[in-house]
């Protein structure tokens, strides 16, 4: 099965990729393969929904380019084919005197990146929503919610009548590049193509040691730990909450987050995960935790971020801590109020020294690009980032 494209990785990003594929080169063929038994199924499925505006990220930024252009995109491709978006908006709500100090910040950033806000005093906010407290707000009036897995599987649907290939359960075990093919396989399947590209998400290292490639990272997973609000609380806001980010660490923090079927999720939390893909509690592989065990920069970032680390534990094992972080801006929630809600687990590349690679990593060779690192807004900016990579792969001809 000889193919121009090989597709590696049925999420969002994967998927966005073989569109843009298709698009740019009508008519060539491809495959996408997933190891699992449906698209979608991890990350862009565990998302919190966010169509995010890109008030965090460095004016000029790869990360801030890609999150406007994406949202944009993401709205409109929704909007072509009925799928439903809420544009909410999202309130950034400083709770002390420091926070206000960093929400001034935030707000040039956000100009900066032409993202369309407001500052709003105590009073302000409080007239908006009346059950968070604060002591002044940024108002993202952009923000969005959507259902990123029912976005990947219209994807999916578009990119099968244009022509390509979608093979599931293919649990890729054999990539070897030549200088005139790449020959993939799983198991007894096998599949060649002139141009291979790696959307491995939790997975994307592993894969490109199996493709031979020298890499100086290393995918750590962290879960972000959610609860669910009950139903009778599900007007307690109208729009997403959000704490002013601790610039030092690499979490956005706990928020309250409209979701597009009508409920509110609370979360996430990020502690170290024990399995890269066991989203239930405690879950446990050892063979992913003896590998980030073994690799240096594991324990170098480990070291530098001990104190938050051990925060974010004790409020993952300690139901009452995690209830604290959001009584801060939402003083009337109760224990009672946090329900059980499925957990997400994000890919995270950390690099031998110990720092976490916080924008896109890509690796190339002569007929393989490998996406090592896609961190939030990843979902958001999934469509540009597919024309991205599309356009650094179109070149590849047949030999």
């Amino acid at each position: 099965m000889r193919f121009d494209y090989c597709v590696i990785g049925g999420g969002i990003v994967g998927l966005a990729t073989t569109m843009a594929l298709l698009r740019n080169r009508p008519g060539c063929s491809i495959v996408l393969l997933e190891k699992e038994s449906r698209l979608a199924g991890h990350q862009t499925d565990h998302n919190s929904g966010v169509i995010h505006a890109g008030i965090y990220y460095a004016p000029g930024s790869s990360k801030a380019k890609l999150c406007s252009a994406g949202a944009r995109a993401t709205k409109q491709f929704c909007s072509e084919h009925r799928i439903p978006v809420e544009v909410c908006g999202k309130l950034i709500v400083a709770t002390n005197d420091v926070e206000l100090q960093r929400m001034q910040a935030l707000h040039t950033r956000g100009k900066q990146n032409n993202v369309p806000l407001d500052l709003l005093d105590a009073a302000e906010l409080k007239k908006l929503e009346p059950n968070i407290s604060g002591l002044g707000a940024l108002l993202v009036h952009s923000t969005a919610i959507v259902n990123y897995g029912v976005v990947a599987n219209k994807i999916a649907e578009l990119v099968q009548q244009a022509g390509a290939i979608i093979e599931l359960r293919a649990n890729i075990d054999g990539i070897r590049e030549s200088s005139h093919e790449v020959a993939i396989a799983a198991g007894e399947r096998r599949w060649t193509c002139r141009q291979l590209i790696v959307c491995g998400g939790l997975q994307s290292d592993r894969l490109a040691r199996i493709a031979g490639l020298q890499i100086k990272h290393q995918v750590i997973p962290f879960r972000g730990e959610y609860y669910r609000l009950p139903n009778h609380k599900s007007q307690i806001v109208r729009r997403l909450i959000y704490p002013v980010p601790d610039p030092s660490l690499p979490f956005l923090g706990v928020h309250l987050t409209k979701m597009i079927d009508g409920g509110i999720t609370v979360g996430p939390n990020a502690v170290l995960g024990f399995s890269r893909e066991g989203y239930p509690r405690f879950s446990t592989c050892f063979t992913d935790v003896w590998e980030y065990a073994r690799f240096a920069g594991f324990w170098k970032f480990a070291r530098g971020n001990f104190k938050s680390g051990l925060h974010e534990m004790r409020n993952s094992i300690w139901k009452r801590g995690y209830l604290q972080e959001c009584r801060k801006y939402c003083p009337s929630l109760g224990i009672d109020d946090l329900l059980p809600q499925c957990a997400g687990i994000r890919a995270q590349a950390v690099m031998l020294d110990g720092t976490l690679v916080h924008d896109f990593l890509f690796l190339q060779t002569q007929r393989m690009l490998h996406v090592c690192n896609a961190p939030s807004p990843a979902a958001t900016s999934a469509i540009p980032i597919g024309e991205e990579i599309a356009t650094k792969c179109v070149g590849a001809r047949a030999a």
